[in-house]
């Protein structure tokens, strides 16, 4: 599983005085229960690390974090079973009436901004830079490129072995959304898993391989694996995925990261201040993990809107 390395510990503490502003309850270090995340793998690290520096200072609080999918983690929090969706992309009109019918009111916030990654093998020197057009050359439903060679006619006649994250995932939602041009899009005779860690593994074991995934995981497995370049028209100049091309939008599979609260467990004084919380130290502990902040004015409005309790999705309100 993926260990977050590097959190700054002293700027990051949560004191007691602090969460008893933020709770709005009588005595903070009283804070007891459990608070359940579950959702997207590529949030996963940053909801992870912000659990353990909140549980530092609230031991009465249990904060479990799971990495099921984006897909499968709004299944449980449409059901009610989770306080706390993470997201990898923005939540899906089929999932917001599921939601609705079942009375769950959801609050879906950005705490941070992901390039999700194209990857190969270190070893691999033909493979610079790549376009849209051959991501989906390559990627598309039907796609018949089974060699390096199949893509470019300068790359060497080596069977590609492909590593990519299973359907339930908003990371394969995003990839297929943007490269295929429709959601859920893609080949099907890939090395498809759950657990990015394998995707990272598969990647780093075969010279000839393409992957993608989450930006904080390359930055983790960056001896193991190298970031390719990416163009959108293949026209402008490649663009590396690093935190400032990411936060800038440069880079083209740049995208935002969300959780999705539940109004009703926000009323729960140990899920309020653990939201207050992420909330105000996503830049922070979300940079500690490889991502880059959201911009300042939409971290305010994300902070705003949590404090009014403003139910919705996050692009209906921008």
């Amino acid at each position: 599983m993926f260990a977050p390395k590097n959190l700054r510990g002293a700027g990051l503490a949560l004191t007691a005085a602090t969460l008893l502003m933020h709770s709005g309850h009588a005595a903070a270090a009283d804070l007891a229960g459990t608070v359940k995340v579950d959702g997207s793998s590529t949030v996963y690290p940053i909801s992870e690390a912000m659990a353990e520096e909140f549980q530092k200072a609230q031991k009465g609080v249990k904060v479990t974090v799971g990495s099921a999918g984006t897909g499968a983690g709004y299944k449980k929090f449409c059901a009610g079973e989770l306080d706390i969706a993470d997201a990898s992309r923005a939540i899906k009109a089929d999932e917001v009436a599921k939601c609705k019918a079942a009375g769950v009111e959801l609050m879906e916030l950005p705490v941070a901004y992901d390039g999700l990654t194209v990857v190969v093998h270190p070893s691999n020197t033909f493979v610079k830079s790549l376009s849209f057009e051959q991501l989906k050359k390559i990627w598309e439903p039907g796609s018949k490129v089974k060699t390096w060679k199949d893509v470019d006619p300068s790359f060497p006649d080596q069977a590609i072995k492909l590593f990519g994250p299973s359907s339930e995932h908003g990371t394969f939602d995003y990839f297929t959304e943007e490269v295929n041009g429709k959601a859920k899009a893609s080949r099907s005779d890939y090395n498809a898993a759950a657990d990015t860690n394998t995707l990272v593994g598969g990647v780093a074991g075969d010279k000839f391989s393409l992957g993608y995934f989450g930006y904080a995981y390359f930055v983790e497995g960056k001896n193991k694996v190298k970031a390719v370049a990416i163009s959108k028209d293949g026209k402008q100049a490649p663009v590396l995925p690093e935190g400032k091309t990411i936060e800038n939008g440069s880079y083209p599979l740049s995208r935002p990261l969300f959780i999705t609260v539940n109004k009703k467990s926000a009323e729960r004084a140990e899920v309020n201040a653990f939201v207050d919380y992420y909330l105000k130290n996503a830049k922070d502990i979300g940079k500690s993990v490889g991502y880059t902040a959201v911009p300042q004015k939409m971290a305010d409005d994300a902070n705003a809107r949590y404090s009014a309790r403003k139910v919705g999705v996050w692009q209906s309100s921008h």
